[in-house]
């Protein structure tokens, strides 16, 4: 309810009374409250389809059926042969839509899609006198705790559930096998027993189940991905290869997806922000195993409460972990990203150690705290292995970055912040880019955008025609941050290099060697204080990390995590990819105007939109605010009020331990965003004070370091 109020979905937080009205066989000793959606329903999945398909005949669509795929050949052009037994029909552009065929069609080019079927049972009930005797349909109902949903089936009912990890099965034979020739619109055997579970916590729920007879139970194949989400969009590797499988719902996506790929193909970009289904978010590290692990937890998150900051832990680790992996894994509670292990906070003695989501502050709150004060105070370290990192080189490297960034290219050993931007104007991405040799750039980008923002380049590339080799080097090099007021005191003791202010500046990069091992080091810290980035091969990396330890004793280093990380981000101001900006904003209204060079030579993608976005004005505007609170924080997508009305939306939010206060990033209409403006943030259902403030909290280390020197010149 939080989110719906300002991402507006017909959705209602209804009592007791409400929920009988709309459900009157429900056992009410056992309802509290329930969550309304008016617009829920169901449909006959064979009838929309075959409609579907006369709409599409009607606009001149050709359909062919049956016609199972036999062969798939791409074009030098980027188009595809399809080898069908009606013939070889050329396509522009393919979409791969099968279902539970998703993974036979993707290996016939290379890939290995990873999806499973998963069997689902539900079932239908004979004529119940008590239905029948309704006046109007009874509302569909999920039932959380009892893992079901359940709805009115003609005279009778309908229930399917969801079973849990160790009773739930996986049809595993057709990702070794393939799908059986012929399978269509047969069945599972079906097993009630695995399902009794389910059954009696219904008849609980709703008593006449108890009277009433079962006519069919059917057990059939239904998709899923390790996430639960499907995979939707273009795919990086080919060229004009799109998929829309993995829908562990079915019928239920195909109006959204539909437009929603229709869209971005005839567009050019996609209509709305939906990295989350992103089909490039798995990899090589998705393998069979890890695929069956995640399944069968994932079925059981069918009917579960989504924490904040959560984690699930089934099929972990994979093969993708850090040099140091093995040395902190049992220091301290991880995080999954992009296949990684990446450390959220550090464990120290009388810490309540382990996973314990909340709604609320937890057991992470005050070692998160603790690290904060270590990398203001004195020197942290943190793996940051998980960044994406792709070289670019050849004779149009600079030409084609210069198309695909909003910002000049850096000087030889020069860093920078950079963004891709869609035909419209949003941001497509955020990377920081160093020149490490003339035309050879390093691009570094987040854990999660890594395959999203390696196949907009390689797109671009090939449909310009530039000659540049494109590769992905994430795997083989590991990252540590280390930051803090002595971080350059703990380098220094590993190397001959000069590390002082003249010596290294701000943004800069060198190869140096960190007690004899090779390092690539630029300056810049995503905590905003002094610190560097260090890019090591993998199998070095536990020999610097140790190395940096040691070194650092006298000047108390020590690790810190992600959590840490994003408070000090928020506290410096610093906006985030995903978060303060995606395919649904901006630029300008997210504050980036710096990194934006409109009137630099090259036509970058997205610049005559922009130009056009600054002549008409803003709306709204990215603004930093404080919110009051006691024992909860903003995380992103809550609810802005002002006056009692909805005005915008927090993107991400966190605990200034500097300030001692709440921290947000939020949305809000340009009348709204001066300082000192009062609003008010939702957060579990209370509206809590709120202000906007001037940016940022905590002014960066490079810019305290500026004024220190600015104001010994004046004295």
């Amino acid at each position: 309810m939080t989110r719906t109020h300002w991402h507006v979905t017909p959705q209602y937080f209804i009592g007791p009374e409400k929920v009988h009205e709309l459900f009157p066989l429900l056992n009410m000793d056992k309802v509290l409250a329930g969550l309304y959606t008016p617009d829920d329903g169901h449909i006959d999945p064979y009838s929309l389809t075959m409609a579907l398909a006369a709409g599409a005949r009607m606009y001149g669509a050709q359909i062919y059926n049956p016609a199972p795929v036999t062969g798939l050949n791409p074009t030098a052009d980027g188009k595809w042969d399809v080898q069908t037994p009606h013939g070889t029909i050329r396509a522009n552009r393919i979409v791969n839509a099968t279902g539970f065929w998703a993974r036979e069609v993707g290996k016939m080019i290379g890939f290995d899609h990873p999806t499973i079927p998963v069997h689902h049972q539900y079932v239908v009930t004979a004529t119940v006198p008590e239905v029948k005797e309704l006046k109007k349909e009874l509302a569909v109902i999920r039932d959380l705790e009892g893992s079901y949903y359940l709805r009115q089936e003609r005279d009778g009912l309908l229930f399917g559930p969801y079973e849990k990890m160790e009773k739930m099965k996986l049809q595993d034979s057709w990702v070794r096998d393939g799908v059986p020739p012929g399978f269509g619109k047969e069945l599972f055997e079906s097993d009630l027993d695995r399902i009794m579970e389910h059954v009696e916590m219904a008849m609980e729920m709703v008593p006449v189940l108890k009277k009433a007879d079962i006519i069919n139970i059917v057990s059939g194949p239904i998709t899923y991905t390790p996430d639960l989400l499907p995979m939707v969009g273009p795919h990086q590797g080919v060229r004009n290869y799109w998929a829309a499988i993995g829908f562990g719902y079915g019928v239920i996506h195909a109006g959204g997806i539909g437009k929603f790929l229709s869209d971005w193909i005839r567009n050019g970009e996609p209509p709305y922000d939906l990295i989350e289904c992103d089909p490039n978010r798995y990899g090589k590290w998705t393998d069979v195993p890890y695929m069956c692990a995640k399944a069968r937890e994932s079925y059981g998150y069918n009917n579960v409460v989504g924490y904040p900051k959560e984690e699930r832990f089934a099929g972990r680790p994979t093969s993708r972990t850090s040099g140091v992996y093995d040395l902190l894994k049992d220091k301290g509670s991880m995080g999954f990203h992009a296949g990684w292990e990446q450390p959220h906070w550090f464990y120290k003695p009388g810490d309540d150690i382990g996973y314990k989501p909340s709604f609320r502050r937890t057991n992470w709150f005050g070692p998160v705290g603790r690290e904060c004060k270590l990398v203001m105070e004195k020197v942290g370290v943190i793996d940051l292995t998980p960044f994406g990192k792709f070289i670019v080189k050849g004779k149009d490297s600079h030409k084609l970055l210069d198309r695909l960034f909003a910002n000049t290219m850096p000087k030889v050993g020069l860093t920078n912040i950079s963004h891709m931007l869609t035909p419209n104007g949003r941001v497509f991405a955020e990377v920081t880019i160093t020149q490490l040799a003339p035309g050879e750039f390093l691009l570094i980008t987040g854990s999660g955008s890594e395959g999203h923002d390696l196949r907009w380049i390689e797109a671009e590339a090939a449909d310009g025609g530039y000659d540049v080799d494109i590769s992905n080097v994430t795997d083989g090099i590991g990252v540590l941050g280390i930051a803090g007021p002595n971080s350059r005191k703990v380098l220094q003791k590993l190397t001959d290099e000069d590390l002082s202010d003249a010596g290294f500046k701000f943004l800069h990069c060198k190869s140096i060697k960190l007690a004899g091992i090779p390092v690539r080091a630029i300056r810049i810290s995503y905590t905003g204080e002094l610190g560097w980035e260090l890019y090591i091969d993998q199998k070095d990396m536990a020999a610097v990390y140790q190395a940096m330890m040691e070194a650092g004793k006298d000047e108390g280093i020590d690790n810190f995590g992600t959590y840490a990380m994003s408070s000090l981000r928020l506290e410096k101001g610093f906006r985030g990819w995903g978060a303060e900006m995606n395919c649904d904003t901006n630029p300008l209204e997210a504050g980036l105007d710096y990194f934006i060079k409109l009137n630099k030579p090259a036509d970058f993608i997205g610049k005559a939109a922009l130009q056009e976005i600054k002549a008409k004005g803003l709306k709204r505007k990215l603004s930093y605010i404080t919110v009051d609170t006691d024992d909860i924080d903003p995380e992103g997508n809550e609810t802005v009020w002002h006056n009692g009305k909805v005005v915008g939306n927090t993107t991400s939010g966190a605990y200034s331990y500097s300030s001692q206060q709440s921290l947000a990033f939020a949305y809000l209409p340009t009348e709204l965003c001066s300082v000192g403006q009062k609003v008010e943030v939702e957060l579990l259902g209370k509206k809590y004070p709120a202000a906007v403030i001037q940016e940022p909290l905590v002014l960066t280390e490079p810019t305290r370091t500026r004024l220190q020197k600015k104001a010994k010149g004046k004295a």
